[in-house]
């Protein structure tokens, strides 16, 4: 069940998503932590920040939308109170997932994590608003994320995973862009900019009017997001979207990647990450596959007259 995803070695395929697993403590009396393959925290900014006003969360058909407005407590309260829990879970690999509105933000806050203990890896989330550039998001333009991601490798001192957005035009270009600027390993990809109205009152359902949405409805786009993306780079691809059963993340393997992230099925059910793990090592075994890496990009084409 072991995989490698940038240097890191996971005693399985299984990620517990950002934002989805608070920092990962919160869930260690309803999950065996040490079962899982990775957690990846909440995002961390430089200061606490304290997020949207509810509602913040609304389910919709074959999902759920967020406008969480990334809260956080904050990098040093992260470092001070949050982190030096999960030290008795060495196993279960702590990834932690950054953000900010200035390319400085994100620096001063790798700068800081560098000098703390039990962190595996940094998970850059490069769909915030950059204040500098008119508030476009950092990975909806390729001038902006390779000047990110080449400042963010050049400060880091452990294996950095840029999460990708879905909102853009060509992920597949901006995926190599963020492969050449120094990422070790891509996230495909965040949620996707959607909304919900309550046709009674006439008003948005969320605070924030928009939100991301999550959960099986993507499924499809975020498979094609992830063949698309294993496609144009060399390096690992962590797949993510709608990820509820051994089946699922098997099929984000065949689409290429080495690794999968599950977000929404963790509020439907506390343990669905500890709960996949067991369900996809009984699919191995059942379907006798004797490594689960070698899943990873083995999707079976149809002959060449055949695609289109």
């Amino acid at each position: 069940m072991g995989v490698t995803v940038a240097g890191m070695e996971l005693a399985n395929p299984v990620i517990a998503a950002s934002g989805t697993f608070g920092y990962g403590i919160e869930f260690e009396e309803i999950v065996a932590l040490e079962r899982l393959g990775a957690i990846v925290t909440k995002g961390i900014s430089l200061e606490p920040i304290a997020g949207h006003p509810s509602p913040r969360l609304v389910q919709t058909a074959g999902g759920m939308l967020n406008a969480v407005g990334l809260q956080n407590v904050g990098v040093e309260e992260f470092i001070a109170h949050k982190l030096p829990s999960m030290k008795g879970y060495p196993k279960c690999k702590v990834i932690v997932n950054i953000f900010g509105y200035t390319v400085n933000e994100y620096v001063a806050v790798i700068e800081r994590l560098n000098g703390a203990e039990g962190i595996a890896a940094y998970e850059l989330n490069v769909s915030c608003p950059n204040v500098h550039a008119g508030g476009m998001a950092f990975g909806a333009d390729v001038g902006s994320l390779e000047y990110l991601v080449s400042r963010a490798k050049a400060t880091a001192s452990r294996p950095l995973i840029v999460k990708l957005t879905p909102n853009v035009t060509s992920i597949a270009h901006l995926a190599r862009s963020a492969a050449d600027s120094g990422a070790d390993a891509l996230s495909v990809a965040n949620t996707f900019l959607a909304m919900a109205i309550d046709a009674e009152t006439r008003r948005p359902r969320l605070s924030n009017v928009t939100g991301g949405l999550s959960g099986p409805a993507i499924k499809p786009i975020a498979l094609r997001l992830v063949w698309e993306v294993s496609r144009a780079v060399k390096i690992p691809v962590l797949g993510m979207g709608g990820i509820m059963t051994a089946a699922d993340a098997v099929e984000f393997l065949l689409a290429g990647a080495t690794a999968v992230q599950v977000g929404t099925a963790s509020f439907a059910d506390p343990r669905a990450t500890e709960s996949l793990v067991k369900a996809l090592e009984s699919w191995c075994r059942s379907h006798d596959v004797a490594k689960v890496s070698s899943l990873t990009g083995a999707l079976e084409l149809p002959g060449a007259g055949m695609q289109g």
